[in-house]
């Protein structure tokens, strides 16, 4: 019985000691690392709009802005399409244009289709503003120097005209605020 015992608790000694050698990870996130991971997204908690579909199409129009900004032709496609679906019938033209960017991989092409689209969809934006500040920006070089404009819900320019070529192009011509 003793030996037994032994014999067990030497078992499960070798056990303990080869479970222990395992490598365990733990990942921890730096406060660095979480405000890189939080740039990519953009922030829409300061603006609310009078009714939610337009705070939806203003939070899909972000991220193809930001999109266009990183020149990711595969996200303003995806994004785009869920910006269609929420147009109704009354907005044909902002429906439209949305399904164009969302049918083309052309990055200018989406970036053209794109300054028509803010072209169209500004007022709605400013109207709809319930709360908060966003800012119409223009590029002056976009097309040849004819310029293009777009909005957005920080001061700070990041251009989705040229992407990463010139990224700090433009500047705020307006601020909108309620």
């Amino acid at each position: 019985m003793k030996l037994l015992f032994k014999t067990v608790i030497t078992v499960f000694a070798v056990t303990a000691l080869i479970g222990c050698k395992e490598r365990q990870s733990v990942e921890i996130n730096t406060p660095t690392e979480v405000k890189k991971e939080a740039s990519k997204t953009p922030d829409i908690a300061d603006v609310e709009f009078s009714d939610g579909s337009i705070g939806k199409i203003w939070h899909n129009y972000l991220e193809i802005k930001m999109a266009l900004t990183e020149s990711d032709e595969n996200q303003v496609q995806q994004t785009a399409n869920s910006m269609a679906e929420t147009f109704s019938e009354e907005l044909a033209i902002l429906k439209s244009l949305s399904l164009q960017l969302s049918e083309t991989d052309d990055i200018e092409a989406q970036r053209e289709l794109f300054a028509q689209l803010t072209e169209e969809i500004g007022t709605l934006f400013e109207d709809a503003l319930s709360s908060g500040t966003i800012y119409k920006k223009l590029c002056p070089m976009a097309f040849n120097n004819k310029g293009a404009y777009w909005y957005a819900d920080v001061k700070e320019i990041s251009n989705p005209y040229f992407g990463d070529k010139m990224p700090n192009c433009g500047s705020v011509e307006k601020t909108i605020s309620k």
